[in-house]
């Protein structure tokens, strides 16, 4: 089934314009996503604990910085943008205890809400605002009036304001609505995300690369060589996958390489998937 997806002409910006948004964290993420909105005309300031290296660079670039306790009651829109890991423990103790019935706090990863690592108050809003990148790409995109997409996703509705809307709002304001704004869940989006990271992107790529790597050393081959055709040569071929898909990287690779891709499909999905499951 086809996901919703939403455009700039769907969005209404005001909505979050309306809102005091609060981020708590300034690495990659929370740096991009404050200098999107900021120059969205929305409100921003950063929650920081004390001793923390990032409030020099958050107040050089100008922004508001309060401790993450003061920051909560004083926000709309409270964006926890800090690694999975840290969620339930500031969460807990610095971001719960301090929230009001119909405030709303978003995640960028649906990781801490979907195994309850963190349960929210009744009456306070949960959405996910998820770019589909990293931090230094949301903001380059951003700054050549193009952008990443995004999903979002509802987990708990606010008693006081429309948490599907705001989360739309939110991701035009960093770009999203440019390329499209998918609608889904935190469970899929969790699940599918790890799934993709650890057996694709990240572990399977890895697996793959250096297993053909080796196999070409332990035959006898050069080092240099085998670097090449088994590192150096993948971000070509992933490129050309990212921007013409599947059909259109076959047609531009050699119809050698194509006849390799056929020939070893099947056995090597079968191998993967036994895997993969």
């Amino acid at each position: 089934m086809a996901l919703p997806v939403y455009y700039d002409k769907d969005i209404d910006l005001g909505v979050i314009q309306s809102l005091q948004v609060g981020i708590i964290g300034y690495g990659a993420q929370g740096e991009a996503q404050a200098l999107n909105l900021r120059d969205s005309k929305v409100r921003v300031r950063i929650g920081l604990y004390q001793g923390s290296l990032s409030v020099s660079k958050a107040k050089a670039e100008g922004f508001e910085v309060l401790e993450v306790k003061e920051l909560v009651q004083n926000s709309d829109v409270i964006m926890a943008l800090l690694p999975d890991e840290l969620h339930k423990e500031v969460l807990e103790k610095e971001v719960i205890p301090f929230l009001k019935e119909g405030q709303i706090i978003g995640f960028a990863h649906g990781f801490s809400v979907h195994f309850n690592q963190v349960i929210l108050p009744k009456g306070v809003g949960a959405i996910l605002v998820a770019p589909k990148g990293p931090g230094s790409a949301l903001r380059e995109e951003y700054l050549k009036n193009r952008g990443l997409y995004h999903l979002i996703a509802i987990g708990q509705e606010s008693s006081k304001y429309n948490a599907k809307a705001v989360a739309l709002s939110y991701a035009k304001a960093m770009g999203g609505g440019r390329m499209g704004v998918l609608e889904t869940s935190f469970k899929e989006e969790c699940e599918s995300d790890l799934f993709g990271e650890q057996a694709v992107l990240c572990g399977g790529l890895e697996a793959i690369v250096r297993m053909g790597f080796e196999t070409l050393i332990k035959a006898g081959y050069p080092e240099e060589l085998a670097y090449f055709e088994c590192v150096h040569e993948v971000k070509l071929v992933a490129d050309l996958l990212h921007y013409k898909g599947v059909e259109g990287l076959r047609k531009h690779i050699s119809n050698t390489a194509e006849f390799g891709a056929v020939k070893n499909r099947e056995p090597m999905g079968n191998l993967l998937e036994k895997r993969m499951q």
